[in-house]
């Protein structure tokens, strides 16, 4: 496992000796970052499949445009961890802050405890898993991809919401425009629990209750044009 400390080495020179290392200079693939101290934009960008463990709370952006790599930060993060993410994995074990793996494409984003506003807006195919509860406006025009939140959901949730899966374990403060409670089939229980089996987490997917889009939005309709 190759050490980076970011006492003595700079982010950007971080970051550029995991791209550097990605174009094949070296065949270690293992990496833990020491002393993030909540500084910005740690581990951004990576495509290659690397295991990368960021040792302690991370900033704004980390593991943000995610592509193949497993990302682990070993506490908090900031505003937009895991944004833009496209593949592999991002998993936090603490707490997120806004944003979180927001307009993510593919790839799974872990978080251990509470994310704050705004989670998943715009997710465009990554699968979320929250530990905890999840702050107001969060799967805001979720297109597509799964969220499934252990604990409770602030209001606005889904709102203008378009084909994701939400899934929440607790209560929902309230429900955004267009999103509405569906059945809990079979198939959606399985899908909860290779979720959260994926995720590492252990809890009852029998206990989730589905949302999505009630697809009212979708088209123009003459009888709204007032409030266009």
């Amino acid at each position: 496992m190759h050490t980076l400390d970011l006492d003595r080495m700079a982010v950007r020179d971080v970051n550029q000796r995991l791209h550097s290392d990605a174009a094949g200079t070296d065949t270690d693939q293992r990496y833990e970052i020491l002393n993030p101290m909540g500084r910005h934009a740690i581990a951004v960008g990576l495509d290659h499949p690397f295991d990368v463990t960021v040792r302690g709370h991370a900033g704004y952006y980390c593991g943000s445009m995610n592509k193949e790599a497993t990302v682990t930060i070993d506490g908090n993060a900031g505003v937009g961890v895991a944004e833009n993410i496209m593949s592999g994995t991002v998993h936090v074990t603490g707490y997120a802050s806004q944003s979180a793996a927001a307009t993510g494409h593919g790839g799974l984003v872990v978080i251990g405890g509470d994310a704050s506003a705004r989670c998943g807006i715009s997710m465009k195919g990554v699968d979320i898993v929250v530990g905890g509860s999840v702050g107001h406006m969060s799967a805001f025009m979720a297109q597509s991809g799964h969220m499934v939140v252990c604990g409770d959901a602030g209001e606005s949730f889904g709102d203008s919401i378009y084909e994701a899966q939400l899934f929440v374990r607790g209560s929902v403060e309230s429900l955004g425009a267009d999103c509405i409670e569906k059945e809990m089939g079979p198939e959606h229980v399985e899908t909860v629990r290779g979720l959260l089996e994926r995720a590492g987490i252990d809890a009852d997917p029998a206990e989730f209750r589905r949302y999505g889009s009630a697809r009212q939005l979708y088209n123009f309709k003459i009888g709204n044009i007032g409030y266009y």
